[in-house]
């Protein structure tokens, strides 16, 4: 190396993910590459009198983590919401949503996430009436964690328009009570939706999501400037917790637009990709645009590459395909978003346009409608290289574990979902799933050693997005009663899973997920030494520094 480093990192416990050099002392970084891994005294000799430099202070340095599940401009939208996390009983909730309401006087609609399907109690569900009682007068709608359930009050249900109800399609609910008028739930984005659409943001950072299509009327330049200032503070919470990467598993092309600006204007603070989504009503010809959109971002910061689809919903609201009926609800096992015909056509059809695809699929009736789409895939198009994801696999069964890696198919799996872990209670979950299907629920030991390769992530904002966190959750993970199997990776199969493998499974480990030389400038400065601590203080140690493509994007 001829001329100095820009930015030389020292005094480190560098876990480089690189088999070949796995630990070193220092790194140094030119432009947005990493030119040199090694020990203090050999990266100290390439910097120069204008060289940065970094001190570790004896603590761990890793490759930036990848978000591999996650929705930015969903999440990004909902940090000034009110959150519910650990809120229990009437009172706590009343008291809760009063004083956001009074702190919030000019909020068309009041939102509130991350409400447990048992936040009042084990028995007794939420209906609009309760809301009613806390806030008679204003819009109010509260989410469920996983954001595939809400509920709303009368205000919200009547400024809606579905306050008699409405047909919302396949795998959707908006539930009736016995008086002939909504009961306040609603289950799925279709009937989530059209509440949703009376926030300040009219909806639009849920679109990509709930329909894959654009704003229309398409936005005012204010509204564009309000929702560019979402992202920033999105990407921006994203370097706080060290992330360099996100796959984003929502999208449409205003999306793409707005990140495409921010990175114009040098403010995208972490490596986006975003999907094409197809739903169920979505014309097989939309494909067309997963191509165009593949060309047109194509860069190192910016790219769309995969194709994002729905199979299922979640457990809580019975909306996930199971095989057999349900545990607590007999004669019903969910209805899938594809018959199978439908799906095996579009996993076809991406595929041979060298698409990857993400599918969500979180019963074991919709875990083998996916891989049975992929068998049909193999078989239309040939043995390729491909990749395809399943998103979630909250259950699966038996026969099917060994399918994933004769498929070739990727786990993409929340170390946060599982029922007892970060704070999520056991019930109803563990209940809708059956004790004799409980070895087969969050299987990731399983899975893996049926042979496919595994990649973690939040889902944000369905859990909160700190990777420390979720490794911790997945180190710490308790079984729900003795006997059942012990599905906890090791440390370095953890961080492996957020920095190496979530670069292979986008196409990317010719250039991150490691730290060497040539790789992209993607690092994250840790304030502690993850190898000795403590697993259960494991989420204590927190980014200090974050590094994307050779710029500081965090510093404590």
């Amino acid at each position: 190396m001829t001329t100095p480093a820009d930015l030389v990192v020292t005094n480190a416990r560098v876990i480089t993910m690189d088999d070949e050099t796995p630990r070193a002392e220092a790194v140094a970084i030119s432009g947005n590459r990493i030119v040199a891994v090694g020990s203090d005294e050999e990266i100290a000799a390439l910097a120069g009198p204008d060289t940065r430099r970094l001190d570790a202070g004896g603590q761990t340095v890793l490759p930036g983590f990848n978000e591999a599940h996650m929705h930015l401009f969903t999440g990004a939208a909902e940090l000034p919401h009110l959150h519910l996390h650990g809120v229990h009983g009437f009172e706590a909730l009343s008291r809760a949503v009063t004083d956001y309401a009074t702190a919030h006087p000019d909020e068309r609609l009041l939102i509130g996430q991350s409400a447990d399907y048992t936040i009042l109690s084990d028995s007794e569900p939420v209906t609009r009436h309760h809301l009613d009682r806390i806030l008679p007068d204003r819009p109010f709608i509260m989410y469920a964690p996983d954001h595939h359930t809400a509920w709303a009050n009368t205000a919200a249900l009547e400024a809606g328009g579905i306050l008699k109800g409405r047909d919302v399609g396949v795998g959707s609910e908006i539930v009736m009570g016995e008086d002939g008028l909504a009961a306040g739930e609603l289950r799925e984005p279709p009937a989530i939706m059209p509440v949703a659409r009376l926030s300040e943001t009219g909806g639009r950072e849920r679109l990509g999501l709930d329909t894959g299509g654009e704003p229309d009327p398409a936005p005012s330049p204010a509204e564009r400037e309000r929702d560019l200032q979402v992202l920033r503070d999105g990407l921006a919470y994203c370097a706080r917790h060290g992330i360099t990467s996100i796959q984003n598993m929502d999208g449409n092309l205003y999306l793409l637009e707005l990140l495409e600006e921010l990175h114009r204007q040098g403010e995208l603070k972490a490596r986006v990709r975003v999907p094409l989504h197809m739903k169920n009503f979505t014309p097989l010809e939309d494909l067309e645009k997963a191509v165009a959109w593949r060309e047109r971002f194509a860069d190192d910061m910016l790219r769309s590459d995969f194709v994002k689809v729905f199979m299922d919903g979640v457990l809580d609201s019975w909306t996930a395909v199971m095989l057999d009926d349900y545990a607590d609800r007999p004669g019903w096992k969910g209805e899938p978003l594809f018959q199978q015909e439908h799906f095996d056509r579009l996993a076809t059809e991406a595929d041979r346009r060298g698409l990857q695809i993400a599918v969500h699929a979180i019963g074991d009736g919709a875990v083998r409608m996916v891989l049975d789409g992929y068998e049909a895939v193999r078989e239309a198009n040939g043995n390729r290289d491909s990749r395809h994801r399943i998103e979630h696999i909250e259950v699966v069964h038996p026969d099917d574990v060994s399918r994933l890696g004769s498929l070739g198919v990727v786990a993409s799996v929340q170390p946060v979902h599982p029922p007892g872990s970060a704070g999520l209670p056991l019930q109803p979950t563990v209940s809708r799933i059956g004790e004799a299907k409980w070895p087969y629920a969050y299987a990731w030991k399983t899975l893996k050693d049926g042979g496919a390769r595994m990649v973690f992530a939040t889902d944000w904002p369905v859990s909160p997005i700190d990777p420390m966190h979720a490794i911790r959750e997945a180190l710490n993970r308790k079984p729900w009663k003795e006997g059942l199997p012990d599905h906890r990776p090791t440390l370095h199969e953890a961080l492996a899973s957020y920095t190496r493998e979530s670069a292979w499974v986008e196409f990317m480990e010719d250039r991150k997920g490691k730290l060497a030389p040539g790789y992209l400038a993607d690092l994250v400065v840790l304030s502690g030494d993850v190898e000795q601590a403590p697993v259960e203080t494991l989420h204590e140690i927190r980014p200090v520094t974050t590094i994307c493509d050779g710029r500081i994007t965090y510093q404590a």
